[in-house]
């Protein structure tokens, strides 16, 4: 990549590319070969990104894609909670370099909504040991810096349109890489508890009625609250479940 590298914590490692088929594939293979945690992956074009549950990600070039290398010492499942506090580190970064009256607002389980629609997507994979451990957690990031693609009836928008005309995709790494670190080091040290709280008061839905798309038949009721492991809390008619992935829809 041209220009000033990011400014970055001491604890990243950046590795850039002018051109990548997915940030998050780069990064697995970085995490396999033995990358230290906070090594940070980005590309100027991405060919091939993906989001959740192997939907394709439209990558506009301009556009934030960067990947981060993490190693909790953690279980699978605790490693989960790291993919709210990188919504709020992006929604940090994004609240820093837009208008005052903008609103920054989170959709379970990942996205970043910005005036109600969706300016930034994040997607964790993780890989275990023989054992059953936690080997190694990637958080893969996209902001839609510069343009937004058409995704149907749903609504998207990116920075520049919100009149963030003065940031660039390097400044929004760095911006994020700042938050996050914080962010993580803030959960190692006090737990899910204050980062559970904090998406809550900026998340959409909460107390009101939705539907959860699965695999199967979506699960409609009311958002209930958000469990200690991530997990959606929804009150349906046939009683209280918990969601661990799906798509919420509002109603």
């Amino acid at each position: 990549m041209s220009g000033a590298p990011p400014e970055l914590p001491s604890a990243c490692r950046l590795v850039s590319y002018d051109r990548l088929g997915s940030t998050n594939d780069e990064a697995k293979r970085l995490a396999r070969t033995g990358a230290a945690a906070w090594t940070i992956v980005t590309a100027r074009e991405q060919t091939a990104g993906r989001g959740r549950r192997g939907r394709s990600w439209i990558a506009i070039p301009g556009n934030l894609f960067m990947t981060v290398i993490l190693r909790p010492d953690c279980t699978p499942q605790t490693a989960a909670q790291l993919g709210f506090v990188a919504a709020l580190a992006v929604g940090e970064a994004v609240r820093a370099v837009v208008p005052a009256e903008a609103s920054v607002r989170f959709k379970w389980p990942n996205d970043v909504l910005l005036d109600g629609a969706k300016v930034s997507g994040i997607l964790l994979e993780s890989e275990t040991t023989e054992w059953g451990a936690l080997d190694w957690l990637i958080v893969g990031i996209g902001v839609n810096v510069v343009g937004h693609p058409t995704v149907g009836a749903y609504r998207t928008t990116s920075l520049r349109a919100a009149a963030a005309r003065e940031v660039d995709a390097p400044a929004m790494l760095q911006r994020i890489a700042a938050a996050l670190h914080s962010g993580v080091e803030a959960w190692h040290r006090y737990g899910f508890g204050t980062v559970r709280a904090a998406w809550l008061r900026h998340a959409v839905g909460v107390g009101d009625p939705i539907a959860v798309h699965l695999d199967e038949a979506p699960v409609t009721g009311r958002f209930a609250d958000l469990a200690e492991d991530g997990a959606l809390i929804i009150e349906t008619e046939q009683g209280v479940r918990r969601i661990i992935a799906g798509d919420l829809v509002l109603a």
